[in-house]
């Protein structure tokens, strides 16, 4: 009779590790994002640029101390015909500048330039006019379950769109978490200049309504060697082009895991 209940306990025993090992297995399968930020600043720069490093340091200081801030930085390209071509830059950052000044209607383009939430644009090396753009922000409506496993990225999106918003772009965001450049000519020539948060793609992962919704995309087509951090953003798009931000997650992950 003891034996029996013995081998009864051990029994139930063994099925308890069984699942909780399936449990923890199907946890470490998924890594989650970690911060879910309520504001977004895209800093616009270039290596050519002599009035650009106040701004990268800026940059760098937010993304380090602002724990419900999205910095990302976005390097162009149009200002490489001055002696030195930017070595993070892209046409795209470039192109998504001028689409942002044209929805705008200011054709205001230039360096350094940050953008708050997709709206409202400062000079980047000016803290203090940064901070009060931040602090005019709108409340995100959107909320982003962001994971990532071996084979999928995931992105899960609830919430609302504005009054009179149609539909919203979930955007999937490669970020290059630190870069340091040494620049040998041009406006920046003999300086050292470290970046934060590189944006080094920005790809749709598809089009928004509202309510609860899954994004989902294979994590091989990201992939980047050395790259570990990633982030979505839902963004108010029409033919005008980009608009407000209304929801952010962003996520520390292993390349290649």
């Amino acid at each position: 009779m003891v034996g029996a209940t013995r081998r009864r306990a051990g029994t139930a025993f063994r099925k308890s590790l069984i699942v909780i090992s399936g449990i923890l297995a199907l946890t470490a399968a998924w890594e989650r994002a970690q911060a879910e930020p309520q504001k977004v600043v895209e800093l616009f720069t270039s290596q050519g640029c002599s009035s650009c490093p106040p701004a990268d340091r800026l940059a760098e200081r937010l993304a380090r101390e602002e724990s419900d801030l999205l910095t990302l930085v976005m390097p162009v390209d149009y200002w490489d015909y001055l002696g030195w071509k930017d070595t993070l830059a892209s046409p795209v950052n470039s192109q998504r500048q001028r689409a942002y000044a044209a929805r705008r209607g200011d054709r205001s383009v230039y360096t350094p330039q940050m953008v708050v939430n997709g709206n409202e644009h400062v000079v980047g090396s000016r803290e203090n006019d940064v901070r009060a753009a931040l602090a005019r922000t709108d409340p995100f409506t959107a909320t982003v379950d962001l994971k990532i496993s071996d084979m999928v990225v995931q992105a899960r999106v609830n919430g609302t769109l504005p009054e009179k918003a149609g539909m919203a772009t979930v955007y999937f965001v490669h970020i290059k978490e630190e870069a340091t450049v040494e620049i040998d000519q041009g406006e920046n020539a003999g300086r050292k200049i470290h970046y934060v948060n590189v944006v080094r793609n920005l790809q749709p992962m598809g089009m928004w309504s509202g309510g609860a919704e899954t994004f989902r995309m294979p994590k091989s087509k990201l992939m980047l060697k050395g790259d570990a951090r990633c982030a979505v953003l839902i963004q108010l798009e029409d033919q005008d082009g980009p608009g407000t931000i209304i929801g952010a997650a962003v996520l520390d992950w292993k390349s290649g895991s």
